[in-house]
């Protein structure tokens, strides 16, 4: 894998779209954006199955209506957040703190995933179950986390 980081570092291709400055911001624009897209479609579900939000609207319904942003958002999320990568492939794959975001990011995908599969059942009940409620919960925290952690990289190791 340090191998494919050291090739990517080095494609003219990478290097030049991220020594162009005015496209460097632009990438940073469309992968925060994309991010708000992700986080905002899932934490408005989430925040639904916990009672806080649109308590008078269906969660499958709500569900099925944030999913296409979700799933927009993590396109382009990916899209930007690799060219970004390809700047600095290899100290960010060394990167501990780039790591752990990169599990929380994949952790709270998979809980979003969890949610909106469920969430066709949990609309149909009388009440949303506590372990709903549960992963729910641990999805929000999971985006809280990933997005400090994603702050404090280019802090704690020195990239970006």
């Amino acid at each position: 894998m340090l191998a494919l980081c050291h090739w990517i570092d080095r494609t003219p291709f990478f290097v030049s779209i991220n020594s162009w400055t005015p496209l460097a911001i632009l990438l940073e624009v469309v992968h925060y954006f994309s991010l708000f897209m992700i986080v905002g479609s899932m934490g408005i579900v989430d925040f639904r199955i916990l009672g806080i939000l649109g308590r008078k609207q269906n969660v499958a319904d709500l569900a099925d209506d944030m999913l296409p942003w979700m799933w927009i958002g993590v396109v382009l999320n990916v899209i930007s957040g690799f060219v970004m990568f390809s700047a600095e492939a290899t100290a960010y794959y060394q990167s501990p703190p780039f790591r752990i975001k990169m599990l929380l990011v994949l952790l709270a995908i998979v809980f979003g995933i969890v949610v909106n599969r469920n969430a066709a059942k949990w609309g149909q009940l009388s009440s949303i179950p506590p372990g709903a409620k549960v992963v729910a919960f641990v999805a929000i925290v999971l985006w809280i986390s990933a997005i400090l952690t994603g702050n404090e990289v280019p802090a704690i190791s020195g990239t970006g």
